[in-house]
């Protein structure tokens, strides 16, 4: 489902218009990027857990030429489902 099906389908579970329903996940994932940057996670009742977790800086080996990297320290994004959609998917998806 690329975006546009997902606002049509957002728009038409909502009885909002599709212009609107775009304002309004823009405005979401607008205030979540936001939380991200402030180091705070993002629970969505009933869905599971997005949270930005810095990975540490490694060493690395490259297997080609055997050449040791350095790969620097970064923030990742993540998400957890909660348990009732990890048994859902499953159980095939239904």
């Amino acid at each position: 489902m690329n975006n546009k099906e997902f606002i049509a389908e957002l728009a038409e579970r909502t009885g909002y218009t599709p212009k609107d329903t775009q304002k309004l996940v823009n405005n979401i994932i607008a205030a979540m990027g936001d939380a991200f940057q402030e180091d705070s996670s993002v629970l969505v009742q009933n869905f599971g857990t997005f949270e930005a977790k810095k990975k540490l800086e490694r060493v690395i080996v490259n297997p080609a030429s055997g050449q040791r990297m350095l790969v620097p320290p970064k923030l990742v994004l993540t998400f957890k489902p909660n348990q009732t959609w990890k048994d859902k998917l499953k159980g095939g998806g239904r």
